[in-house]
């Protein structure tokens, strides 16, 4: 088994964990407080695990070049700007399709990466991503009592409009990524990523920051007061970028967001066996479908 595909299940098994604990902290702090919190306490965790990986390996410091700092930038700026379209999408009456819509990243981001990154995905590999985005959108749209032609007509509500939207964002920001590794010249790529999220995470941490410091100044003080809460959902986030970041390094992006499909899965297991609540016959067929999509593009590569 290739060594990205262990990677991106750790990377969604931690993203799961992390969203687990932001929500926890909607209690104490605004959208864009606990979004801002996985910028401002991953980072120290990036440059932590960024230093341990130089000395692992004997390597040098890496030297930023500008082609680096903009593909980061873009990466950075977009990353946050497909989050608030996601959160703007939940804000809606249609709360589903919003969902459903946004998980259509997996394949906006096979056709962006096949024009911008030339990467050409095998026909078993679409069937896969084909199958995990019919299961994703079985479980976003359970219960919902939508058909394909109402989900057709609801393509232009706002709340899908912003799903959409978040998922095309999400596709060009895994696409910067892969760009900023590829613009330093050095050959090790995992150095190259981790220095990549230090770098881009930083940027967020000054972005969001400053949005904050000038929008809600009083959230930006909860920051810092719920740290004691907040630094955990950082950490898990500096190390599910990491291995984010060394996945989209390694394979095509395509593949490794239809691997990380896998989280919603997790998700669902934590809602059974940790909070104990049942699972309908409909999430069932939704998680063979997600599991064999992953499965397909597994056993392929």
């Amino acid at each position: 088994m290739p060594f990205w595909i262990p990677i991106t299940i750790g990377a969604a098994l931690l993203q799961c964990w992390r969203t687990a604990l932001q929500q926890k902290l909607r209690h104490l702090l605004s959208v864009n407080g606990a979004g801002f919190v996985r910028f401002l306490y991953g980072a120290p965790t990036a440059l932590v695990i960024y230093f341990g990986a130089l000395l692992l390996t004997g390597h040098g410091p890496l030297t930023p070049n500008t082609p680096f700092l903009l593909y980061s930038a873009a990466a950075g700026l977009l990353q946050i700007l497909a989050t608030n379209l996601l959160i703007m999408s939940f804000g809606y009456r249609n709360f589903a399709v919003g969902t459903a819509y946004s998980k259509t990243e997996v394949a906006q981001s096979a056709i962006v990466a096949l024009v911008i990154l030339h990467e050409i995905l095998r026909p078993l590999a679409w069937a896969g991503i084909a199958l995990g985005l019919a299961g994703v959108m079985t479980l976003s749209l359970a219960g919902r009592g939508l058909k394909p032609r109402e989900l057709l007509a609801a393509t232009f509500q706002p709340a899908a409009l912003c799903g959409l939207g978040a998922g095309f964002l999400f596709a060009f920001t895994t696409v910067f990524i892969k760009l900023a590794n590829q613009s330093l010249p050095d050959p090790n790529i995992v150095v190259k990523a981790l220095f990549g999220v230090l770098v881009t995470n930083t940027m967020q941490t000054v972005m969001q920051g400053t949005w904050l410091a000038w929008r809600e100044p009083e959230q930006l003080r909860k920051v810092f007061t719920t740290w004691r809460s907040s630094m955990w959902a950082g950490t898990l986030s500096g190390v599910g970028s990491a291995c984010w970041f060394t996945a989209f390094a390694m394979a095509d992006v395509a593949l490794v967001r239809a691997v990380g499909q896998i989280e919603i899965v997790f998700t669902l297991l934590f809602s059974r066996f940790y909070l104990h609540e049942r699972l309908k016959r409909s999430d069932v067929f939704g998680l063979v479908l997600v599991v064999a999509g992953v499965l397909v593009i597994v056993l392929n590569h």
